[in-house]
């Protein structure tokens, strides 16, 4: 197994292209099963996650008849196992379309990063509401419906895959869907986007209030996916720790605001024009404090990634406060950032941070996707080398990661642990 070796202390500076997001990617991938025509994605990305969903889709009966190109002409199978289930929690994502194409489904109990309770009671509420009868058993979802029926879907929380997950069931359900308190997040509008150019009737994406007409069959699909905005950000606050000046391209105007934001607060320049969003930062930092929400609030997808910024903040200004709301969990990279020198206090769902003058390269241990995040940025910004041990969790969701730091001016390299 490998680990990520970062030499800190370097500024860095230049442009990234982003990737595609793994976030959107994952949701839109699963269009492959809601119809029999062929479905294609022009820039898959290449990370773990993907590879995943891509067995996890052949084990139905998906073809992927050459890179990006997917054909559900007939399905073979509505179980999604417990082994390809368990590594990530999107998994769930196939249930709303197999029930509303094949009349049932068995999907095991998802994993995905140990980051708190993300329970699926959204997603068998909606379904059952929509006319699925759902048993759980062993560990499997069990949901049958001879057709899903249009109906008003409240749910108690703005979910964005159980929103995705009720938009896709619906597409293929009898008559009229209303999805309220729905999620607002830039990956849900890109699915509803899709959705239109298969042939659904829909509205209000973007809103919290989505309304589906659903169709008897689907046409196919051709489509181009939007950047990664949780990578655009992780690059954004490199340039941020590291005093640097980084442009990135592929961005798409209005999804990142509250980052933005927290940038400017921080005191970096931050410019955005076309497809282009720009940061220039000035050391030290500033304190500033957060709170993570659902769109369009601050991601808490950025959490980490600020955290490990404002622990170097400028202490003479002031501490910094980070308040997560979204996740129970999701502090376990403060211990890490602590052996790095982050004096980084906890109580409850609140990080109370008194920024420090530097901090110093380590071993350190990745316990998800963000905080390892997290971590790169630490040591990009540490005296010395730190080393990132379970890099595994870095794949699930960043692409040519080392190689686009490298470029930027950083010294990262993989070895074994």
């Amino acid at each position: 197994m490998d680990s990520l070796w970062i030499e800190g202390g370097r500024r860095l500076q230049g442009e990234v292209e982003v990737p595609a997001s793994k976030n959107a990617s994952l949701p839109l991938l699963c269009l492959s099963l809601l119809t029999a025509k062929p479905v294609r994605f022009r820039n898959l990305p290449g990370v773990s996650d993907i590879q995943s969903m891509r067995n996890l889709l052949g084990s139905l009966g998906v073809q992927e008849l050459e890179p990006g190109l997917f054909s559900a002409e007939k399905l073979t199978s509505v179980k999604a196992g417990y082994d390809i289930v368990r590594k990530m929690r999107a998994s769930i994502l196939v249930l709303g379309p197999l029930v509303a194409r094949e009349g049932r489904a068995e999907v095991s109990l998802p994993g995905g990063c140990a980051i708190g309770e993300r329970p699926v009671d959204i997603h068998l509420t909606g379904l059952e509401l929509l006319g699925a009868k759902i048993k759980l058993e062993g560990g499997y979802i069990f949901a049958e419906a001879k057709r899903l029926k249009g109906n008003h879907l409240p749910l108690h929380f703005p979910t964005v895959t159980g929103t995705i997950n009720l938009m896709m069931a619906a597409s293929l359900a009898e008559g009229e869907t209303l999805i309220s308190n729905a999620a607002r997040e830039p990956e849900v509008v890109e699915m509803a986007e899709a959705l239109r150019q298969m042939g659904v009737t829909l509205e209000g994406e973007g809103t919290s209030n989505i309304k589906i007409q659903g169709r008897s069959e689907l046409n196919g699909l051709d489509w181009k996916i939007q950047c990664d905005r949780i990578q655009l950000i992780t690059y954004l606050t490199a340039a941020a720790i590291t005093g640097g000046d980084i442009s990135c391209r592929s961005y798409r105007k209005g999804t990142i605001d509250a980052v933005v934001s927290k940038l400017r607060e921080m005191g970096c320049a931050v410019t955005e024009i076309g497809d282009q969003v720009r940061v220039q930062s000035k050391l030290p930092l500033k304190p500033i404090s957060i709170e993570t929400g659902p769109f369009p609030e601050f991601p808490t997808d950025a959490q980490a990634q600020f955290m490990a910024c404002l622990s170097l903040a400028d202490p003479a200004a002031g501490l910094s406060r980070m308040r997560e709301t979204i996740f129970e969990n999701r502090f376990q990279h403060v211990s890490e950032l602590g052996r790095m020198g982050a004096q980084i206090r906890l109580r409850g769902n609140l990080a109370t941070i008194r920024g420090v003058p530097k901090l110093s390269g380590a071993a350190v241990m990745a316990s998800d996707l963000r905080a390892s995040a997290s971590l790169v940025l630490a040591g990009l910004a540490a005296e010395g080398k730190t080393q990132v041990l379970r890099v595994y969790h870095l794949d699930r969701g960043y692409e040519q990661l080392e190689e686009n730091l490298n470029r930027l001016g950083a010294k990262v390299w993989r070895a074994p642990q």
